[in-house]
């Protein structure tokens, strides 16, 4: 199982992916984007000072369970408050989890990943200390995202693990785990 280590010399940390580990968290990281793009925001603002200052975020919770446990309500008991806390920082959230997403992309492209790799192939990346972080907070986002979806709630690690291999839910937890054995062998190189 492919893991990131740091490179003794460089201080960077590194992994060797399989063409198929990196075809899939580019996959993984173009859905997070995908995701994180469709749901429109709100409505334009009718103030001009309003609109000038771009504070035109979306004000509701989102409608996607994957978006609302991405972002999470800022004031749980207060409406107001949590809609006018939603409308000046969510936007800028998505953009910066969508940018996170888009450098995993563009790092394993730019370790050569091709549009259609070949099996046998292996993709060398190499991460100076500011992209770790960047990937570790994808790595949450595309975790989130994935458990959100298998409605995997917290305690109830052995029933995941009793799934048979045949059910569809079985691989895409497989994934989950995957990404998260990603996030703590880089975790630990970058510390």
């Amino acid at each position: 199982m492919t893991g990131f280590s740091r490179h003794r010399k460089s201080g960077a940390c590194v992994a060797t992916f399989t063409a198929f580990e990196a075809d899939l968290l580019r996959s993984l990281a173009s859905q997070l984007i995908e995701l994180l793009r469709n749901e429109t925001a709100a409505p334009e603002s009718p103030d001009p000072l309003e609109a000038m200052l771009d504070f035109s975020g979306p004000t509701l919770e989102p409608e996607d369970p994957v978006l609302a446990r991405l972002f999470p309500t800022a004031y749980p008991g207060d409406d107001e408050a949590a809609a006018e806390f939603r409308r000046y920082t969510e936007t800028d959230l998505r953009n910066g989890k969508a940018s996170g997403a888009a450098s995993v992309i563009d790092a394993l492209e730019e370790a050569g990943l091709p549009p259609q790799p070949e099996d046998g192939m292996f993709i060398d990346v190499e991460l100076t200390p500011v992209a770790a972080i960047t990937w570790m907070r994808s790595f949450t986002d595309m975790r989130l995202a994935i458990a959100t979806r298998l409605e995997i709630e917290e305690g109830d690690e052995e029933y995941w693990h009793e799934l048979s291999e045949d059910d569809p839910r079985a691989q895409v937890h497989d994934i989950y785990e995957w990404v998260g054995y990603l996030q703590e062998t880089l975790v630990r190189a970058a510390s």
